[in-house]
């Protein structure tokens, strides 16, 4: 994971991550998070909010462009999981895009949606988790699933 803050290092950590500094700029603003201390907040409501992070860049869906996940951690805004996610993707006019968000720990799944998009699983506490689907225009729920199996969660 890359903290990729607004401070001296910015430079280095952006390309670490693969992406140029302004791409790393953007990729924050896009995500509705602002600079604080040093780094970038999305749950600004949080008054302990820890920095959001760059997890992963790499193109999920073939397209020769990249996704970034970001995520943040705390309980303010996000209960029990503790963590936070986005997944924006680089459009073809250079701007960024968030194409879902969520609580919880997100795993892209081998199972593809509309356009080569990659199922997305939303981990958590529990043995039951909600998976995402890209219909072709958003990620929107699918089915549950437990370790590749379809589950059914508890009421």
């Amino acid at each position: 994971m890359l903290g990729l803050a607004p401070s001296d290092t910015f430079a280095a950590d952006a390309a670490a991550a693969g992406l140029s500094d302004a791409d790393t700029r953007a990729v924050f603003k896009a995500a509705g998070a602002v600079p604080r201390k040093g780094g970038w907040v999305i749950c600004t409501d949080d008054p302990n909010a820890s920095d959001a992070m760059i997890d992963s860049v790499r193109d999920l869906n073939g397209d020769g462009l990249p996704e970034v996940v970001l995520t943040e951690g705390g309980t303010y805004c996000y209960g029990h999981a503790g963590t936070g996610f986005q997944l924006l993707s680089k459009q073809p006019g250079g701007g960024w895009k968030v194409m879902a968000k969520d609580s919880g720990i997100p795993e892209f799944l081998k199972t593809h949606g509309a356009n080569g998009w990659p199922d997305l699983s939303v981990g958590g506490p529990g043995f039951c988790f909600p998976v995402l689907r890209w219909n072709g225009k958003q990620y929107t729920h699918h089915r549950f699933e437990y370790e590749g199996k379809r589950c059914k969660p508890p009421r």
